[in-house]
């Protein structure tokens, strides 16, 4: 194996003219580093700099993945609900938050949410004092204040991406409630991965039809006019009022989308 560091026998140019492997990386010339591996890891280190680099990040995000899948693994069949945090408990789309919490969890499916306030704690809360499994997904932000006291079962996050993976992977259908740019972001993230079969399609609820009706009007007027999008893709997103309809197409579309992956 190489040696990194000058010995007697050969001068640091001579190392430095031959290759040095450091795991699936090959490094030459200037490149090749003057001490070990081992060496940097055991001196002394004067700072903390070496915890921000990335090769550490690489290692925390590995940790935050390893922590998301032990704790929802064995969660079971699960809907996320999405929704705006600045909604105000006592508001028309909260209390439909609370509704679909709670029908959800009647139909033995575990509900999780981003654990923040406004439309995930409403979502929550539902499913909390319904009896089922309320699940928060909390994300390190500035201004928010942690997860709500609704969470049964609480993860927080460093990254987004991270998160991002949880709920797509645990869940099996989204309901979304009327939201800001956090909403749209985890909408059209599901909609474009089931698009382009990242993931295995699972049914879209939007709830509150006449917050949703410019939206959807720009995606057929705009999106579909223009053949930016197929038919099909309008179709993954399914408009309701009444928290009950939206459960039960959520219900229905599961049923048949397993029934359909038992069959092949």
């Amino acid at each position: 194996m190489s040696e990194a560091v000058n010995t007697s026998s050969e001068s640091i140019e001579d190392a430095q003219r031959r290759d040095y492997r450091r795991g699936a990386t090959t490094l030459r010339g200037s490149q090749v580093p003057r001490t070990t591996t081992d060496q940097r890891l055991l001196d002394r280190q004067p700072d903390s700099d070496w915890l921000h680099t990335d090769p550490w990040r690489v290692m925390r995000i590995q940790a935050e993945f390893v922590e998301g899948f032990g704790a929802l693994a064995e969660l079971g069949p699960a809907i996320a609900v999405f929704g705006s945090a600045r909604l105000q408990p006592g508001s028309e789309h909260y209390e439909k938050g609370v509704e679909v919490g709670r029908l959800l969890a009647q139909a033995d499916y575990a509900v999780i949410t981003g654990g923040g306030p406004g439309a995930m704690e409403a979502a929550n809360k539902g499913a909390s004092q319904a009896g089922g499994t309320s699940v928060g997904l909390g994300i390190e932000l500035p201004f928010e204040a942690g997860l709500n006291e609704y969470v049964d079962l609480g993860v927080n996050f460093r990254y987004f991406f991270v998160r991002k993976t949880m709920f797509v992977k645990y869940s099996q259908g989204y309901v979304v409630l009327p939201g800001g740019f956090g909403t749209l972001d985890e909408l059209f993230e599901a909609i474009t991965l089931a698009q382009t079969h990242k993931i295995t399609s699972f049914p879209v609820v939007l709830l509150g039809a006449d917050f949703w009706a410019p939206l959807l009007d720009f995606v057929r007027g705009r999106l579909l006019t223009e053949g930016m999008i197929s038919p099909g893709d309008v179709d993954r997103l399914r408009v309701v009022d009444d928290p009950a309809e939206a459960v039960e197409i959520i219900v229905r579309e599961c049923r048949r989308l397993h029934d359909e992956q038992a069959g092949q």
